[in-house]
């Protein structure tokens, strides 16, 4: 691959909000492709610290369903514009993918290290959607924190979600955002 070229597709990369993502979502192929560059990731010890789980279809309202749920439990006086923004926080982009984190707690490796495998393994989905012409999101919010919801989900005990990776078809163009100048966070160490 030509330097310039990856370094335009990864210059050119762009948030998507997950409500600006509809259908289509990646088909089963695409898909896969996508994943098989995501976990193209530093990884030390080869641990493969991660796995995915896919939502899509009727399993994003049952989510959302669960997360008002969870939602009135924790507030029983929540206002009903906040119980259907949890409600309809999946019904947008037609697949998100749960990146999960499964920690080997026993391992040299440090939790920490795995952790950051599978945050790579979220940033790398974001560019192999995009380099599939797909919008992408990567998300976590409350839910991704709350033993309830991480339960429903079948999460292990030394299981964490990373994100949440919205991927659909983008129905805006993301305008530029300033971005920070390396030079200006880059300092020379000196002993």
């Amino acid at each position: 691959m030509h330097a310039p070229y990856s370094l335009q597709a990864l210059d050119a990369r762009r948030s998507v909000p997950s409500k600006q993502l509809g259908a289509p979502g990646p088909d089963e192929d695409t898909l896969l492709r996508m994943l098989t560059s995501a976990v193209r990731v530093p990884d030390h010890g080869k641990l493969v610290p991660f796995r995915f789980l896919r939502i899509g279809g009727d399993a994003r309202a049952a989510l959302g369903d669960f997360l008002a749920e969870r939602t009135l439990a924790a507030d029983p006086l929540a206002s009903p514009a906040t119980i259907a923004k949890e409600r309809g926080r999946f019904g947008d982009a037609p697949v998100v993918i749960v990146v999960i984190a499964s920690l080997r707690t026993e391992h040299k490796v440090p939790e920490q290290e795995q952790l950051l495998t599978a945050g790579c393994v979220c940033f790398a989905l974001l560019q192999a959607a995009q380099a599939h012409g797909f919008g992408a999101q990567w998300l976590t919010a409350w839910m991704a924190y709350d033993p309830a919801v991480t339960g429903y989900l079948g999460l292990g005990e030394h299981e964490r979600i990373a994100g949440f990776i919205h991927i659909g078809t983008p129905r805006m163009q993301v305008p530029e955002r300033e971005r920070p100048d390396p030079r200006a966070l880059l300092r020379d160490w000196t002993p």
